[in-house]
């Protein structure tokens, strides 16, 4: 009795027609080297984690809100990240209000307005340089302009070495990546929600408003995300700016701590992990686990809100 052979599926078909029934060693061996490459990555990844999480914990257990609360000090058992939380939190809110808006209207006007034309790809292939621009010229850029240049704008506290001027210059730094990202997520728009948008009588706003933002949405905020976690995380362009590196004390209020000297959680990172004592280490690895903490939240109200819009549509 004859057996009955199963069909082959047409992935199947196609791959035993143009190789033969022999084996595709290359293409195994570069699959089984990209997950090397993954698990030795992880494995990494894994190592500085536990590393961070054994040396920092013990603070955090053993000072707990008391490490959040207290400001810098020369004194390891007294010493703490609330100024530097705090002026992270202003940084990061000063990020929102100039590079967003800026870098989502230029994708807008960059992929919905502006015609394909040698300035256009000229400023498109400049965008994508800038990108790759090492954040500590952005902070020779903060420097000269924020600081020297526009010092009766960003404040006259030290000089210009002002909240204003560090939080200006991450706004420049990730500008190219958020419109970068939310250019990606314009174009990836089909052309047909635009084409039914403008059939029923719809305006080039109207549709762009009430279609492709919204569905562009997930992509805009991912790419919101990682430019806030770059922000976040970055220290060359703030101590180049005139982050304070030591201790300082300041009366001023909400408003006028824009225009007066700042640190930041990066900067109090930096500077302990440069100090010989071994509590100064500690401390160090607890304010990691504090930042990688506030970049977790930051991450997860993103894919809150990107699932949200996903679902919409």
């Amino acid at each position: 009795m004859a057996q009955l052979v199963e069909p082959l599926d047409a992935t199947t078909a196609v791959r035993q027609v143009l190789h033969g029934r022999r084996v595709d060693r290359a293409g195994a061996l570069f699959q089984l080297a990209l997950l090397l490459t993954l698990v030795l990555s992880f494995l990494v990844l894994i190592a500085l984690l536990s590393d961070v999480w054994m040396e920092g914990y013990p603070v955090l257990a053993e000072r707990g809100m008391d490490f959040i609360r207290s400001d810098l000090s020369s004194l390891p058992q007294e010493a703490g990240i609330w100024q530097g939380l705090v002026g992270s939190v202003q940084l990061m809110l000063i990020v929102s209000l100039i590079a967003f808006p800026l870098g989502i209207g230029a994708a807008v006007y960059m992929e919905e307005y502006a015609r394909d034309t040698r300035l256009t790809r000229f400023i498109n292939a400049n965008i994508r340089n800038l990108a790759g621009v090492p954040a500590v010229v952005y902070g020779l850029l903060g420097l000269a302009i924020f600081v020297k240049a526009l010092q009766q704008v960003t404040g006259p506290g030290d000089q210009g070495r002002t909240l204003l001027s560090g939080g200006l210059t991450l706004s420049f730094m990730v500008l190219p990546i958020v419109i970068i990202t939310a250019a990606e997520a314009l174009r990836a728009v089909p052309r047909s929600i635009r084409e039914a948008a403008y059939g029923v009588g719809a305006t080039r706003w109207e549709t762009i408003r009430s279609h492709v933002l919204p569905y562009a949405a997930p992509g805009v905020l991912t790419g919101t995300v990682l430019s806030l976690a770059r922000a976040l995380g970055e220290t060359a362009p703030l101590i180049l700016v005139g982050a304070v590196t030591g201790f300082f004390a300041s009366d001023a209020t909400f408003l006028e701590s824009f225009r007066d000297r700042f640190t930041a959680l990066p900067t109090i990172i930096f500077v302990w992990a440069k100090q010989p004592n071994a509590e100064f280490r500690a401390l160090t690895a607890a304010a990691i686990i504090v930042l990688m903490a506030v970049l977790l939240a930051m991450n997860s109200v993103a894919i809150l809100l990107r699932n949200r819009y996903e679902r919409r549509w």
